[in-house]
């Protein structure tokens, strides 16, 4: 004893086979489907469905690996050029440091030298300035008789004692 199908399963296969059918029939009207079919590769095939079959077969799958090797390009093309991009920041940032310690480092040199270039002129002039205030030089005496006269009375203190 069989069991019969309800009615809902026979209405339901009906309808699935009247949607299928408008579907191969929309995909049998369209244009691009139209002239692959009267292009000289679709009549060949179409005098060869065993070919076209192996085709098909082969397209089919065929998909899956060539689809999955296409997201293994993508994806390692995205992680290269992730690490490409972070190692650059890497780079760039290791420069950067470096050039802010080098700049910072320039600064203090410059501070120190130039402080103690300043600290040299004036210790030197204040020098020169007290060296010059003990040996007094009348203002017509040129300078050289002024040099002649401070040599003159060095010879003098040395042979008076």
């Amino acid at each position: 004893m069989a069991k019969e199908e309800p009615p809902s399963v026979s209405k339901d296969l009906q309808e699935l086979q009247r949607k299928l059918s408008l579907l191969i029939e929309s995909f049998q009207n369209n244009s691009k489907v139209v002239a692959f079919v009267k292009s000289p590769v679709g009549l060949y095939l179409d005098k060869h469905p065993v070919l076209a079959l192996t085709v098909l077969v082969f397209v089919a799958m065929s998909a899956i690996p060539v689809g999955f090797f296409l997201f293994i390009v993508v994806l390692t093309s995205l992680g290269t050029l992730v690490g490409a991009i972070l190692l650059e920041g890497l780079v760039i940032s290791v420069c950067g440091l470096t050039l802010l310690c080098v700049l910072c480092g320039l600064g203090f040199v410059s501070v120190a030298m130039s402080g103690a270039v300043t600290v040299s002129y004036m210790v030197v002039s204040s020098l020169i300035h007290y060296w010059f205030s003990l040996r007094p030089c009348t203002q017509q005496a040129s300078s050289v008789d002024c040099q002649l006269a401070m040599k003159s009375a060095d010879f003098e203190g040395l042979y008076q004692e």
